[in-house]
């Protein structure tokens, strides 16, 4: 059995600490900085768009580059906070409408579940995909259309889902009798699609090219919403920036050591395992943030090198009854990563009797947890955990930009750009060329085609134009004749 090293970091201006005991394998300190300074500084990170980085400075106005965009970013929080109190005060709207997807959904979805209590001065619903059964499922869940602020996030407003959800959401407004000019607020990048077609509507918010979706949260995209819940958006940025602060330095960097930790455990899963469930999806917010930074074909000189980190996991102690029998049995090819919070209930409080002579249901989430890590430990399989005093709107800001730091200085690591994501790209121009394609087969269809006629025709995939036909005659939009498709 190998003994496990004395590695606890503590961060003692946030209390949050790193406890790297059961990676198996010693870690040593980050040892180069100079890219996350040269980053800060608003040297072009984003080597591929030729862009700046600028997500640290959301919550640091003061280290912005230049004095416009200092200024910009406190417009912009000014502007929210005034938008939500007035909001709050007039008393129109009691509940979100939030259209987007990617960054412009995980965020605030995360904070949302993180923070909500039944004090939330708003209700919040959110339209982050493009499918019809979810659309008129979360419409028919919202209490009042009539008393509904609907929010659109687009950075370049060309985006299809979040098109889409927004065209959904203003037929139904319009069905209801409403004017969606009204109930809307756009947060885009100046002169963009959605900025010119927004221009009528109760408010526009800013977002910049130096910040990609993934690390959005503490722009107008976050912090809108989560103002309009009543959760403290100061907080949220000053635990943020304090988690900054200790990962600016070599000396007990979480995120440095959070990252020469994945280096160390290069190839393997990383299983994000939060022992509550207020934290219950971090993981989903981390496998975009994680992924789509990291999952990368080239590096920066041009090399084939394939790199990557998957992201899963969901929640302790529900996943003692899940997956955690593979992750001490099965195959050895992940590493776990515990986030445990400290606050317990008050022992007068209803979830703070005793379930046991002297136990508390507090106890015993402790325990599982403690349990999975020494049974996990026990098989020769690595683990790290993060401790947090609390949860609330500091400690989610911290949470956000630890794994933010440690995605930067990881990138670093195994030279890749963080910043870009082309394979989301190539996603995109694939699906306008699949709806491109549906075009080329209605218009064909003056006779009914078999599938190899189709083929010919457009010039399009069998599979692809089968799957597109197949779909298409289901919902009664095509019939079949025989083997062949043609138009109603």
């Amino acid at each position: 059995m190998k003994r496990p090293f004395n590695q606890l970091i503590k961060c003692e201006l946030t209390k949050v600490s790193l406890d790297l005991s059961k990676t198996l394998i010693p870690v040593n300190p980050i040892s180069d900085i100079s890219a996350m300074e040269k980053l800060e500084a608003g040297g072009i990170s984003n080597t591929t768009e030729k862009r700046m980085v600028g997500h640290y400075w959301l919550r640091d106005p003061n280290l912005a580059p230049t004095a416009e965009i200092k200024r910009t970013i406190e417009d912009s929080i000014s502007k929210i906070k005034s938008f939500a109190s007035k909001i709050h005060s007039e008393g129109n709207f009691n509940h979100l409408l939030v259209i987007g997807i990617g960054g412009s959904a995980l965020g605030p979805q995360f904070v949302t579940s993180a923070l909500s209590t039944m004090n939330d001065k708003m209700g919040i619903s959110f339209f982050d995909n493009t499918d019809p059964d979810g659309f008129e499922r979360t419409l028919s869940k919202i209490p009042n259309l009539s008393k509904t602020l609907t929010i659109v996030i687009s950075k370049s407003g060309g985006t299809k889902e979040t098109r889409n959800g927004m065209l959904i959401a203003q037929e139904a407004y319009k069905r209801a009798g409403l004017d969606f000019k009204r109930h809307a607020v756009s947060v885009t990048g100046e002169g963009s699609e959605l900025y010119n077609y927004s221009t009528e509507w109760l408010a526009q918010f800013p977002m910049w090219d130096w910040v990609g979706g993934r690390t959005s949260e503490m722009s107008a995209v976050g912090l809108l919403p989560a103002a309009l819940q009543g959760f403290d958006i100061d907080l949220m940025l000053n635990g943020a920036r304090e988690m900054d602060i200790n990962t600016r330095g070599k000396e007990n960097n979480l995120a440095g050591f959070l990252a020469q930790t994945w280096m160390a455990l290069k190839g393997r899963a990383m299983v994000v395992l939060p022992y509550s469930d207020r934290l219950e999806l971090i993981s989903k917010y981390l496998q975009q943030l994680v992924m789509e930074s990291l999952g990368k074909k080239h590096n920066r000189k041009g090399e084939v090198v394939f790199e990557g980190l998957t992201v899963y996991g969901n929640k302790g102690s529900t996943d003692q009854h899940a997956y955690v029998q593979q992750l001490r049995d099965g195959l050895n090819n992940f590493f776990a990563v515990f986030i445990r919070v400290l606050k317990s209930p008050k022992i007068d409080s209803i979830s703070g009797v005793e379930v046991e002579n002297g136990i508390r249901a507090a106890d015993y989430l402790d325990g599982f947890f403690l349990g999975t890590r020494r049974a996990l430990f026990e098989a020769e399989r690595p683990s790290l955990t993060i401790t947090i005093p609390e949860v609330n709107a500091y400690y989610v800001g911290a949470l956000i930009a630890l794994f933010e730091r440690a995605v930067g200085f990881y990138a670093e690591l195994i030279d890749v750009n963080a910043y870009d994501q082309p394979g989301v790209e190539a996603g995109k121009k694939a699906a306008t060329d699949v709806l491109n394609l549906q075009g080329k087969i209605l218009s064909s269809l003056d006779t009914p085609k078999s599938i190899g006629e189709l083929v010919s025709i457009t010039g399009g995939a069998a599979d692809e134009i089968y799957y597109i036909c197949q779909r298409l005659a289901f919902n009664g939009n095509l019939k079949e004749v025989g083997d062949r498709y043609g138009k109603r």
